[in-house]
């Protein structure tokens, strides 16, 4: 009886912590990178303790004018876990209960699959019980100007030298 307890726990254990990767594996590339961009951010501030990962996305939106340019605005919660900061192979990493999520916007431009440079990519990540609706018009604001302008200069608008 202690036996079949004892691997019912260990299988709990494996499934927890491969949801974590498994919601993390199901994202298009574009957005791990971004997912990624944000995680570096979290995990590199000196107040974290713990190892964050990626929880759920709650919003993605993907604008795509042509020419391998891709527009990509994520929203997304990362989670604490229980591995301290600084885990370098976080797949046995399970996710804790008892901590606050982190809600992260993150807004850039890709070409090629790779997120640019220019114009520099936006990403705002905070303690979701913090979260304010101003903070939410900021990220607004702070997304369109990253985001495409149709208005903007494009390749079928030049017309040369004459």
């Amino acid at each position: 009886m202690a036996a079949l307890l004892l691997w019912l726990l260990s299988a709990a254990a494996l499934l927890s912590s491969s949801d974590a990767t498994r919601e993390y594996d199901s994202l298009p590339e574009t957005y791990k990178k971004g997912v990624d961009l944000a995680m570096e951010k979290v995990n590199s501030h000196p107040d974290i303790q713990l190892h964050f990962l990626f929880f759920q996305s709650v919003e993605k939106s993907t604008f795509e004018p042509g020419f391998d340019v891709s527009y990509i605005n994520h929203h997304f919660y990362l989670k604490a876990t229980r591995c301290q900061k600084g885990t370098v192979d976080a797949s046995g990493c399970q996710f804790r209960r008892d901590r606050a999520l982190i809600d992260c916007m993150v807004c850039y431009k890709t070409y090629r699959g790779e997120i640019e440079q220019e114009p520099e990519p936006f990403t705002h990540c905070i303690h979701k019980p913090a979260l304010t609706e101003e903070m939410k018009t900021t990220r607004d604001e702070k997304c369109k100007a990253v985001g495409y302008n149709s208005g903007s200069i494009t390749l079928l608008s030049s017309t040369g030298n004459q």
